[in-house]
Order: C-alpha cells, then sequence, then structure tokens
C-alpha cells in the first residue's frame, strides 16, 4: 500500500493479507472518517467509523486489519463549508470514494441526498448545510479483490484489430439483449447476455469487430426525473457516480464481487470470438450536477479541486449537465488516468470513447488546447497509447466544435460525414427542387475527409464514419419523421435536436403504404451503404441494421423501456437488412481499397499512369470544375482503382435523384467490364446483377445506390 514513506498510497481501498488499505484525496478537509457497514445494512445502522490519521500530499489513508474483499464502506469529510468560495464538506452527507472498484446500492431520490438546504421541489438554497443524514439514501463503496483468470485471452496487441479493418458496433448493455429470444429471461440486459451466443452471433453476422458500449460505469437517474414523469430513469448512463466501478444493474449475479467477475467474463467471451471491446467513457461530469445538486462524493470530498467553478462557487458548465471536472488539477487528471488504465489492464478493455471529449482539453482561461496535460499524457502513456482512443470532438462550451483538431492516436467522430449523408439521400430528396448541396461534399466524406483529418500525418483512419448514434434519430426513424416526437420525456417536446435532417417519404410515423416502406428501406440501405463503402472506420448504431425504431423519440436517455431497446421479433425485412449489412461488411473486408490507411493519390502512379481514385458523372465523363460546384449535379460516380495482384477495383454510383436515370458507365481498360454486385434498390444482396461493358448505360432507380467490380 505504502512503498514510499514520503508518498501516499495508492488510491481507493485494497486488501492486503491482513485487511484492506484505504485512500482518499480531500486535500482541504480538516479530518476523514472512514465509515464501515455490514453487506445487508441498508439503512446505516451498523456504521462504524474509523478516523484516518495519516495524511500525506491531501490524501487521507490508514489500514484496517480483518477487512476483506465484499467489505461495504464510504467517506465523511469534516472542513469548512463555505459555498461562496466552493467549500462544501458537510460530515452528515456519506460519500461514495471515487477509486470504488464496486458500488452497491441506489441513490435514493430526496432532499436528504443534498449538501445543502432543499426544498420539496428539489431546489436548494445552496448556502445552507444540511444536518440531515444521508447515510440511508447513498450507496456504499465494495472492497474488491482484482484476482481473475484470463487464461486464455490474448495480450492486447495479439488482440487489437488495425483501425482499417474495424467496423464498430455502438450498443446499450440493457437494450440490445432485453427482448432476444435466444437468451435466457434471467441473462437478458446484462454483461451475460452480451457475452451470450446468440448476441456474439448477430455481432458476427452483421460483420462488426468492435463493440462500443454506452457507458458501463456505476452510475446514477437525475433527480429531476422523479419529478418530471413517471416511468422516467436515466437510461443512456451519462451521469457517473464511479469511474472505477461497473453499473451493478447491468450485471445478472447483483453480488458487487460478481458484477465485476460477470463484467470480466463479457469481456474475455468477446475477446475468444475476435471482437473487441471498447467503452464510451464520461469523464467531463458527473452525476452530482451544479452546486445545487446531490452531494454524492467529489463535491463532499473536494469540490474545488475536482470541478470547474467560478468567483462566486458555481459550477462553470461546458458540458449542459451542471458541472464540469476540471482537468487542470493534477489530481483530476491523474484520477481519469487511473480509471482508463484500471479498465485497460485489469478489465482488458481494447480502447475508450470520450464523451465530449473537449471539455478534457480546456486550460485554465477555459479555451481548448489539443496540448492539454491529459492529451499528452494518454498520448505518452505505455498503456493508453496502444488504446483504441475515439474522441467526441466537441462540447457545449464556447468554441466547442473541434472536428479534425485531435492527434494521433485519437480519432474523431466525424459529424461532418453524418451530415452530409443525410443530407444528400434525405433532405435533398424530400424537396420537390434540389436545395443546392451538389456532390461535392459527399465525395470529401466518400474519399475519407482529408480537408478535416490532413495534418499531423493523420489519415482517413482518423474520421470514424456514421449516419447515427445513440443520440438522435435511429436510421429507421430519420427515414420516417420530419419532426422530433419526444413527448414521452416531460419536456413537452422541448429536448433533443431539431437539425434531424431526416425525410419521411411522405408519410409521419408508421405507414402500411408499400411504396413508401419500399421507399423508406432503400433510404435506410443508402445510408448504411454509404456509410461502410466509404473511406474512414465505419460505425454502426446498434438496430439500425434491422431497422430499429425509437417511435421519432430523438433523446430517448430517459427511455428505459421498449422504446429504446432493440425488438428482436423480426419481419422477413429486417431479416433481409441485416444480411444486406452482413454482405457490405464482408466486401468491404474482402478488398482493400475500401479500407484505405492513407488518402488517396492525387498524382499519376510510377510506370501506369493512373491514380487511385477517379470522379465522373452521370454521362461517364471526368468530373470538372464546373460539374462539382453545380448545385444539380445528383449523380456522382466514384471509382477506386485498386492493385490486382492484392485488392479489385470497384465503381459506386450515387443517384440521387427523384426518377430513374440512364447513367454511363466510365470507360476502363481494355477488355475490362463491370459487374453488378449490389444495388440498394434490392431488398437483399441478389449477386446477379450482370455484366455491362464500359461505356454503356445502366438504367438506375431512383435515391439509389449501386456497387460494380471492375473485372
Amino acid at each position: 500500500m505504502r512503498p514510499h514513506p514520503d508518498l501516499p498510497p495508492l488510491l481507493g481501498s485494497r486488501p492486503t493479507t491482513d485487511g484492506t488499505g484505504f485512500a482518499v484525496f480531500a486535500s482541504q478537509a480538516e479530518a476523514v472518517e472512514l465509515c464501515l457497514f455490514d453487506a445487508d445494512d441498508v439503512h446505516g445502522d451498523s456504521e462504524r467509523r474509523i478516523e484516518l490519521a495519516d495524511r500525506i500530499h491531501g490524501v487521507w489513508f490508514g489500514h484496517v486489519p480483518g477487512v476483506g474483499a465484499g467489505q461495504r464502506y464510504g467517506y465523511r469529510v469534516h472542513g469548512g463549508w463555505r459555498p461562496e468560495h466552493g467549500q462544501r464538506h458537510n460530515p452528515h452527507k456519506l460519500l461514495v470514494d471515487p477509486y470504488a472498484r464496486a458500488v452497491a446500492g441506489d441513490v435514493e431520490v430526496g432532499p436528504q441526498i443534498f449538501g445543502h438546504v432543499v426544498g420539496p421541489d428539489l431546489i436548494g438554497a445552496g448556502d445552507l448545510m444540511d444536518d440531515r443524514d444521508s447515510a440511508p439514501y447513498v450507496p456504499r463503496s465494495v472492497v474488491v479483490d482484482d484476482s481473475f483468470d484470463w487464461a486464455g485471452d490474448p495480450s492486447a496487441a495479439e488482440r487489437r484489430i488495425r483501425w482499417n479493418d474495424s467496423v464498430i458496433y455502438e450498443a446499450h448493455v440493457r437494450g440490445a439483449t432485453m427482448t432476444h429470444p435466444g437468451i435466457p429471461a434471467e441473462l437478458r440486459g446484462t454483461y451475460a447476455g452480451i457475452a451470450h451466443p446468440a448476441f456474439v452471433e448477430h455481432l458476427q453476422r452483421i460483420g462488426a469487430t468492435t463493440l462500443e458500449l454506452l457507458p458501463v460505469h456505476a452510475f446514477t437517474s437525475e433527480p429531476r426525473l422523479s419529478q418530471v414523469g413517471s416511468g422516467l430513469s436515466n437510461y443512456w448512463g451519462y451521469n457517473t457516480l464511479g469511474f472505477f466501478a461497473p453499473h451493478l444493474p447491468y450485471a445478472a449475479n447483483r453480488d458487487p464481487l460478481g458484477a465485476v467477475t460477470e463484467f470480466k467474463t463479457m469481456v474475455r467471451t468477446l475477446h475468444a470470438h475476435g471482437i473487441e471491446v471498447i467503452l464510451d467513457v464520461v469523464y467531463n461530469h458527473t452525476c452530482e450536477q451544479s452546486q445545487l445538486g446531490p452531494t454524492l462524493s467529489w463535491r463532499g470530498l473536494d469540490n474545488e479541486t475536482y470541478y470547474r467553478i467560478d468567483e462566486r462557487g458555481h459550477d462553470i458548465d461546458v458540458t449542459g449537465c451542471g458541472n464540469t471536472l476540471d482537468t487542470r488539477h493534477p489530481m483530476v487528471t491523474r484520477m481519469i488516468l487511473d480509471s482508463l488504465r484500471y479498465w485497460a489492464t485489469e478489465c482488458h478493455v481494447d480502447g475508450f470513447r470520450f464523451d465530449l471529449a473537449v471539455a478534457l482539453g480546456r486550460g485554465h482561461s477555459h479555451d481548448f488546447t489539443i496540448h492539454h496535460p491529459f492529451f499528452v499524457a494518454a498520448k505518452t502513456d505505455p498503456v493508453l497509447s496502444r488504446s483504441k482512443l475515439i474522441a467526441e470532438p466537441w462540447d457545449c462550451g464556447v468554441h466547442g466544435w473541434r472536428t479534425g483538431q485531435f492527434h494521433p492516436p485519437f480519432i474523431e467522430w466525424n459529424d461532418r460525414f453524418r451530415d452530409t449523408t443525410r443530407t444528400f439521400w434525405l433532405t435533398d430528396m424530400a424537396a420537390s427542387e434540389y436545395r443546392g448541396h451538389g456532390v461535392r461534399e459527399l465525395a470529401t466524406r466518400m474519399a475519407g475527409s482529408q480537408d478535416l483529418f490532413c495534418h499531423d500525418d493523420r489519415g482517413p483512419l482518423a474520421s470514424v464514419n456514421y449516419v447515427a448514434s445513440h443520440d438522435g434519430f435511429t436510421a429507421a426513424d430519420m427515414v420516417s419523421y420530419n419532426y422530433k416526437h419526444n413527448e414521452a420525456n416531460g419536456e413537452n417536446n422541448r429536448d433533443g435536436h431539431d437539425d434531424n435532417r431526416s425525410f419521411n417519404h411522405g408519410v409521419e410515423g408508421p405507414s402500411s403504404d408499400a411504396k413508401t416502406l419500399s421507399d423508406r428501406r432503400r433510404s435506410i440501405r443508402n445510408l448504411l451503404a454509404t456509410t461502410l463503402l466509404a473511406t474512414g472506420v465505419p460505425m454502426i448504431c446498434a438496430g439500425d441494421e434491422i431497422g430499429r425504431t425509437q417511435g421519432g423519440n430523438n433523446n430517448a436517455y430517459c427511455q428505459d423501456n421498449e422504446t429504446s431497446w432493440i425488438d428482436w421479433q423480426l419481419e422477413q425485412w429486417q431479416e433481409d437488412l441485416a444480411d444486406t449489412v452482413g454482405f457490405l461488411t464482408q466486401l468491404r473486408k474482402a478488398h482493400r481499397v475500401f479500407r484505405q490507411g492513407s488518402f488517396f493519390s492525387t498524382h499519376p502512379r510510377p510506370g501506369d499512369g493512373r491514380v487511385d481514385l477517379l470522379w465522373f458523372g452521370r454521362y461517364g465523363e471526368p468530373m470538372t470544375s464546373q460539374s462539382w460546384e453545380d448545385p444539380r449535379c445528383r449523380v456522382l460516380q466514384m471509382l477506386l482503382l485498386g492493385d490486382d495482384d492484392v485488392s479489385a477495383s470497384f465503381l459506386l454510383v450515387f443517384q440521387g435523384k427523384h426518377d430513374p436515370e440512364d447513367v454511363t458507365l466510365p470507360p476502363l481498360s481494355q477488355g475490362r467490364v463491370y459487374d453488378l454486385l449490389w444495388d440498394s434498390s434490392w431488398s437483399r444482396p441478389a449477386r446477379d446483377g450482370g455484366l455491362i461493358d464500359p461505356g454503356h448505360t445502366a438504367r438506375v432507380e431512383a435515391a439509389t445506390m449501386q456497387v460494380y467490380q471492375v473485372v
């Protein structure tokens, strides 16, 4: 626990041969009490307090003999109550250990969990200390033994899938399997359910290589949700209570130690099937919200250190969630790095997607810098720098949009790809006359977004290409709704994005009209094929491959019900769509031209005069500066030239008009022809499109994408 006499021990609770060592950071505290509880005590009657007598560099610590794995505990902190200066110590509030590797119990919403006096509407005065004991209403930290049998699990280097071979599948632990008939009822919605063969087989069927899980860190619901409407709770999990603990309700084994084991078993099982695990992590804010929010952990320990606060002691919020963790302080950055290393080393997680990553890089004047110590540490850390790191490159603060501005090894969600793809296939198609976007932006995104990712020796693999994520319309809803329908969220439909770039194809919501349904399903195929065959790293939102709907709700963060869960009772068109996705991912895997690691050449290659990529218009003519700028241009042909010894060549045709068009296929070297492999007007892969000579015309249906192989 303490190998050096002049340094504090490692933070958290760590079992030893004869007890457990405890250490917690509280730099402004006057005294810290460790509180031990019996495992079955939910009211706090068994509480035993032990004052931590040792302190070095703001860390309070001590060793308790006879205490081992499974022990429930928390902290009470004595110190100044000066809210106007940011100090909010209140010994009446039991605090969760920020480093706890398991958390047992739920937060019971009520005035007792706040550090200050609150009224019946849970809005507090903020400056009056509350003397009500919160122990009966706050979860317990749990001592964890890290031992686990990782026998057979490949090393991090051995199991890593290269970015150009990766297909990311963004899923929610609970929602992914809650209704799956092939998974036992007791395992649905759990880590064990994710590891079940029925779900693993689905991932393999659609060609997903990398499972990105929405937050699995212990979290709680916002108190206001219980006031907004009955049955609402935080479903997505972006409301963290513990950065080291797996969320207990996601475990089939509700014993906290069993939950940790179940999570690790899930990771080991997925690795055994060649599937990586990436965690969506939320280090930009916590569940304690603003200065009027609950006191559950960090606020009561060291509010001035953990949070960005202004001169009045109020939270500075660039996250939209009430508070922002202050990564300017070394101990906050250390906590984040310690958490990441824990999940990477002890839990064998393969990578991380950083929610609102810009918030992590705001400096002393709250402006963003990619040279922030956190990013420098992550890029140079021997463990984390070898993990997969994905940035959500924006936050809610001033100058918060930073797409393309991160540095290796980080790659980024590409919102420009999302918006461009939706615009071409949906909003432009919704207009009776084309709105003037043309095809230039689509070509830029298909070729890897070089305008965004050309600096610092980055390439197209810095771009995560997607059209839908957990936040916003599903693919099925963006082809079925022109407007969001979030009434069930209890905010009078004010929440959620209004810029959805969607098209309902003439009918708002469900329809039984055969043509409307056919058009919508073709549009889904267009969106997914554009994503999967574009240069970059593709990401699919769970359920899009089977046409999942949320009934037009584009902000289902509080809907832990059938609105958000994947419905696995599939109709034939959904089976066909899943097979289509599997066909497209297999095509991507088999041919290197779809997995470029560098941007396409702009100059002829020595010896043959060819370039890697050529663009043509409707009549098979090379694109000119005039056609690139023409807002009426709605047909684009993308000829990807592969090395015949390694990869074949392919032609992608994008036909974004309201009516069918005769498209002249571009010229090829003598003796070569085009073989139609896939057409988005097909309900399922057919593989019998036939051969077409260059210079001949092909009939392409309205709003259709085609894929030809050069043979």
